[in-house]
């Protein structure tokens, strides 16, 4: 059925607008938003099965096998530089400088990461796509080097249309 491929591929890019255009902190924009499809959604995959084998992570391989089923993986990742807003500190540093001298990651750019995931979702719920948020895509996207190095923090999204959800009674 091509046709749910396009769809999907469709919606997919929907979502990535949708991450794009959600509300960040100061207005800046340190996102980053990818479709990953084919040999490429499948070597990240990969890598998910390995580190679980390696690192003894069980949802890592259980992960891995939602990411071979699905017919693309929408990743949304973001830098982690600071704002620099005034008296802010909810990184739990005195300042920015402190936070970047300690490798300590931007409140307001996690915040804004998970803005726009919900953003994304959101997309995919509304047209019927089966989704699901995962850290273990995006840690492999990232380590594995799939993504910029700038990206620090990210999170993959599968989709799927199925008559059911292969992303629920996972094992």
């Amino acid at each position: 059925m091509e046709f749910i491929s396009k769809t999907v591929l469709s919606i997919a890019e929907m979502m990535c607008a949708a991450a794009i255009t959600a509300p960040k902190g100061k207005g800046i924009n340190l996102l980053h938003v990818e479709v990953f499809t084919g040999s490429k959604k499948d070597e990240v995959a990969e890598l998910m099965a390995t580190i679980g084998r390696e690192k003894n992570i069980p949802f890592f391989i259980r992960d891995a096998k939602n990411v071979f089923d699905a017919v693309c993986v929408v990743f949304i990742g973001t830098a982690i530089t600071p704002r620099r807003v005034p008296n802010c500190g909810f990184c739990g540093a005195k300042n920015c400088e402190d936070a970047l001298s300690r490798g300590i990651h931007c409140a307001f750019a996690t915040g804004d990461l998970g803005i726009a995931i919900g953003s994304a979702v959101s997309i995919a719920s509304l047209h019927h796509i089966d989704n699901r948020i995962m850290f273990s895509f995006g840690k492999a996207a990232i380590e594995g080097g799939f993504v910029s190095e700038k990206i620090k923090v990210g999170y993959g999204i599968p989709l799927s249309v199925s008559g059911k959800n292969i992303f629920f009674d996972r094992k």
